[in-house]
């Protein structure tokens, strides 16, 4: 049996290390000497190893004293301790793309940027712009429908922004968290109470999207076809209509006098720096797709 120096001596550690596990309960004692003076065993030697390697990822003691009462296994503990450091290095990039914002810019632009960076969590979180859709979309859609319009409209932070991609989500956040002037949110008129059923409505400009976002992608001009026959077979649909030159002509109308939302798309588009059309850029797309079938002369 070791006194508890000759352990410490063995581990290349200080009596103090020794003693703070030992108290810890993580190094058991062997036995106690006459004197009541601590004994350890050849089995705390490893056991002391063992727990130095862990302390040198940094692991918390508690988490290495489940590990050694296998209480959680190592992979699991090692999974936690990832996730963790993923978020601290997730907030430190952000941190590093703000900084470099703040310095880069010409100082009578400092305060304000500073505000927008100061109203945002670090590491930043898209729950504020969740939020503004579903309060944005009308009431009484299906969930699974607002989860996927929730999931295509909010962008996806990047893992290592540029302070140009830090200066686009501030500059959405706040544009989601500003008080919307008047009622209703900004909505288009498809979103009042006799605007038809907007779960039929939203079901077809998802697919009617779908079908137009290669045409972005090609960058061909706004043109008629089977995307913008989906687009406006949604809104005929959803207010029991048919499809006919009269009802294109006035929905062109309605959809020219809808509020938009053009500033949150342009900085979506800025934060993700993406070839992938928004959907906002899509439905852009096929209104002046429908514009210009409606200005071509009848035949």
């Amino acid at each position: 049996m070791w006194s508890i120096g000759e352990l410490a001596e063995r581990a290349g550690v200080t009596v103090k290390t020794v003693r703070f596990y030992s108290d810890r309960g993580l190094l058991p004692e062997g036995a106690r000497s006459t004197g009541g003076h601590r004994r350890y065993g050849p089995e705390a030697l490893d056991r002391l190893h063992l727990i130095r390697s862990l302390r040198t990822l940094d692991l918390p003691v508690p988490d290495v004293g489940r590990i050694l009462d296998q209480e959680d296994t190592l992979e699991d503990v090692v999974a936690g301790q990832l996730r963790q450091i993923g978020s601290r290095l997730t907030a430190l990039r952000w941190q590093e793309a703000a900084l470099q914002l703040l310095q880069d810019c010409a100082p009578e632009e400092r305060a304000a940027r500073l505000r927008l960076i100061g109203a945002v969590s670090v590491p930043p979180s898209t729950a504020p712009l969740a939020r503004f859709w579903r309060r944005w979309l009308p009431p009484r859609l299906p969930a699974r429908l607002v989860s996927a319009i929730v999931e295509h409209s909010v962008p996806p932070l990047p893992e290592g922004p540029t302070p140009a991609q830090v200066l686009a989500f501030t500059r959405l956040h706040a544009f989601v968290s500003a008080p919307c002037p008047g009622t209703g949110n900004g909505q288009p008129a498809a979103h009042r109470p006799d605007g038809g059923r907007p779960a039929v409505l939203y079901d077809g400009l998802v697919e009617a999207y779908a079908l137009a976002s290669p045409q972005l992608r090609s960058e061909r001009p706004p043109h008629a076809g089977e995307a913008l026959d989906c687009f406006v077979s949604a809104y005929a649909r959803s207010r029991g209509a048919r499809d006919t030159p009269v009802f294109r002509r006035r929905l062109s109308g309605v959809l020219a006098a809808d509020p938009r939302i053009d500033h949150y798309w342009k900085l979506a588009a800025e934060l993700t720096d993406s070839s992938e059309p928004t959907p906002g850029a899509t439905h852009d797309w096929l209104c002046t797709a429908l514009d210009n079938e409606m200005a071509r002369p009848a035949d």
